[in-house]
């Protein structure tokens, strides 16, 4: 008893050491916040997983902070959904390469549509510059799949959280615009309608029969649709 008594005093007295030992490995458990003030990403480097290798500082130049691209967006009629989306992720801006952020400018006809569509690695925060949009959200199974929706007017704003399904509708009279920003460099997307019918190659008929519950003549004359993508 008297040896137990010993080993636990002994113990006692190493523990605050060791955790002291153990923190930079719960600390390096997480991403790792950057090193440096910036890292200009070099484009034709080759990625690794938290972004792309750095340019040296003297190649960088003083623009990188500093993007025009979304001052203007292009033609929301240049394909059947409405809407035109000028991305300023980190193949568009290089400066934000390893701080974690992007930003899209969706542009909407009367009528258009951002589609269906998932941000696998990141949330959204959007702010309606112009017009008016229906913002729909479908939450997961864990929520009974709940779609939540608002028409959301100019100068007002919504979020999407990281991994739900979303889209934009223009319920107006008049054109609309939207900016998005995203805590991720490259959020990523999946469009549901194309990635259902869409895919390369080609998901099985019999699979979306099942998955649909509709004859196979619904399912290829959707994927007649989505060839060639968007």
């Amino acid at each position: 008893m008297e040896h137990f008594s010993k080993a636990l005093t002994a113990l006692s007295a190493t523990l605050p050491l060791l955790l002291l030992l153990l923190a930079p490995l719960l600390v390096m458990a997480a991403d790792p916040d950057p090193l440096q003030d910036f890292c200009v990403a070099d484009l034709n480097g080759t990625p690794s997983v938290n972004g792309h290798p750095c340019l040296p500082p003297s190649a960088a130049g003083d623009e990188f902070l500093f993007s025009t691209r979304i001052a203007a967006g292009g033609d929301p009629l240049a394909n059947p959904n409405g809407s035109n989306v000028t991305e300023l992720d980190v193949s568009e801006w290089p400066g934000v390469n390893t701080l974690g952020v992007s930003m899209n400018r969706v542009d909407f006809a009367p009528g258009g549509t951002n589609p269906p569509h998932i941000h696998p690695r990141a949330t959204e925060v959007g702010l309606v510059t112009r017009g008016e949009l229906l913002v729909g959200i479908i939450g997961s199974l864990d929520s009974g799949n709940r779609y939540y929706s608002k028409v959301v007017r100019a100068g007002e704003t919504f979020v999407i959280p990281r991994g739900l399904m979303h889209f934009q509708f223009n319920v107006g009279r008049e054109a609309a615009t939207m900016v998005v920003s995203f805590n991720s460099q490259n959020p990523g997307i999946v469009f549901v309608p194309l990635t259902l019918f869409g895919s390369s190659p080609p998901i099985p008929t019999l699979v979306l029969v099942k998955a649909l519950r509709v004859d196979a003549e619904v399912v290829d004359l959707l994927k007649s649709k989505f060839t060639g993508g968007y």
